[in-house]
């Protein structure tokens, strides 16, 4: 619920520099094979990279990746269910411990950097 509210951290503009890399990718065996595909939506966006950090080719991770569920927003169906917010989770202020400024870019705006302001977050 409210993937697009997930933050990166990193500079701005490394951090798009980053994704445009792994869209332009092309397949260098042979034309025919196509891209590699990356989304751009902030919920695919998002369940990628969970499929990503899980470990692969056994039963946990196939069952993992069933009971995953990303959305933007809160949809109706559970729009009356006890939230759970984890408070180590949330940023509070935008400086760490240091009192240096932390640099992010939430993917909402990562996803609208990507797809040239087309997307519609409500």
């Amino acid at each position: 619920v409210n993937a697009e509210k997930a933050i990166i951290t990193g500079k701005k503009q490394a951090i798009l520099e980053r994704y445009k890399f792994l869209i332009s990718r092309r397949a260098l065996v042979s034309p025919k094979r196509g891209t590699v595909w990356y989304p751009r939506r902030p919920e695919r966006i998002f369940w990628y990279t969970i499929y990503r950090m899980l470990p692969r080719h056994n039963k946990r991770w196939k069952e993992a990746l069933r009971r995953l569920r990303v959305y933007v927003g809160v949809p109706k169906e559970l729009e009356n269910v006890e939230k759970i917010e984890l408070p180590e989770a949330v940023l509070k202020e935008p400086r760490n411990r240091s009192g240096k400024l932390i640099r992010y870019m939430t993917l909402a705006e990562l996803s609208k950097e990507l797809t040239g302001g087309r997307l519609k977050f409500g």
